[in-house]
Formats: C-alpha cells, structure tokens, sequence
C-alpha cells in the first residue's frame, strides 16, 4: 500500500519520463474579412464628418497653417487645457489659457485631470469614415488613456490623410495593432432604465474634433 506523497511522485515522474508530444501544427491563418455590405465611400473624409455630427460631436474645420487659430477658437471657453507631453507647441499658439502637460516621469493625475473647466487636446492615430469613429493608440500627440477619459471634453485633431474608408483599412494602418485603442465616436452616451440619453458617464460629454485639410471646404460646425 503507497501513501499520497509517493502515489504523486511516481506519477509525476512517469509524466516526466514520457516522450515529448510532438510539436503542435502552425496555426490555420485567420480567413480574410468578408466583403463590406457597403460600398467604398468616394470621400471618406466627408462620411467622417457626417457621422461624427450624427453622433452629436462637434466638427471644426481649418487647413494646416490655420489650425493654431482654429484651436484657439474652440478653446476660447477652457480656461485650462492638458496635453500630451509630445503635442507640438505650435497647435497652441494661439491659446491664452493655462496649459498642462502630461509627463513620463511626471504624469497627470486622476485629480488634477478631473478639474471643472479642463479640456484634453489631443492628436489621433487614424479615423473612420463609415463607423465615424476616431482611433487613439497612445502614439505620437496623444498620450496615455486617461487624459481623453478623465476630463469632461475632449479636443481632436484629425488630419484628413489620418481618415480611412472602412474598419479594416484603418486597422491595417496601426503603427502596432496589440496596442489598446480607444475609439471615439461622439461624447461618452448612454442610456438609464427609461432609455433616456445619459452623457458623459464613461468619459467625456463634449467632443470637439478638429478635421485638417489641405484644402478647406465650405465649413462644418
């Protein structure tokens, strides 16, 4: 008669003295996406606004050498903006309010995110037209999740090249698509128990995006 221990230890030297399995098959590759329902949109850029306005955001339109003006139009009622620690100077100089910087070393809290008044400025990593959804992926001028979760409005600038067709397009031009997204379409909207519209209970209530085109068309918003 064996006790425990030396039932346990014969069976775990039998499992060591056994072959190895053999090695597992390459994975199957995933299928490719199915075909769009819908078909290629002929301005990608122009759904994009379309859906955002649906959406109940706010669209502001201006050209490259007019977006410091444009930002400081938008931003003339925040006292108090937060940037990423890499947004270019330039976009802001036209503001006259106080602006703070998230750092690596010294990044901004919850608390001083969470400040009435205070509106997060941010840049973004590619946009949609058919789903009017911006994509953020803590790249360049946008820094980390919670500076355009926190605050209760949100400020951001697409630029119109950053703007794809479909969902697939704007995926497949992810820097690194395992980063964590955030996507964006309109204020932070939900619904109570009657179905009546709630703002801002998962993040901003107020979205101002700011579309950039080298040529500007007739204005939106």
């Amino acid at each position: 008669m064996t006790d425990a221990r030396t039932d346990i230890l014969a069976r775990l030297r039998a499992a060591r003295d056994r072959e190895p399995a053999p090695a597992a098959p390459d994975p199957t590759p995933p299928p490719p996406d199915p075909p769009s329902p819908d078909p290629p949109s002929p301005d990608p850029v122009a759904l994009l606004v379309d859906r955002l306005l649906d959406y109940r955001a706010a669209v502001h339109r201006c050209t490259p050498a007019g977006l410091a003006e444009c930002l400081a139009t938008v931003l003339d009622d925040a006292p108090r903006v937060a940037v990423p620690a890499d947004l270019p100077q330039s976009w802001l100089a036209g503001y006259h309010g106080t602006v703070v910087r998230d750092s690596p070393t010294e990044p901004l809290t919850v608390a001083a995110l969470d400040v009435p008044g205070l509106a997060a400025v941010t840049g973004c990593a590619v946009a949609i037209g058919q789903t009017g959804t911006v994509l953020l992926d803590a790249g360049p001028a946008q820094g980390p999740r919670r500076l355009t979760l926190v605050p209760d409005r949100h400020v951001c600038v697409v630029r119109a090249e950053q703007v794809a067709d479909t969902v697939g397009q704007a995926l497949a031009r992810l820097a690194d698509p395992t980063r964590p997204i955030t996507l964006i379409s309109g204020p932070s909207a939900t619904s109570d128990i009657e179905l009546n519209r709630v703002e801002g209970v998962h993040g901003p209530r107020q979205l101002d995006v700011v579309l950039v085109e080298a040529a500007q068309p007739a204005g939106t918003g």
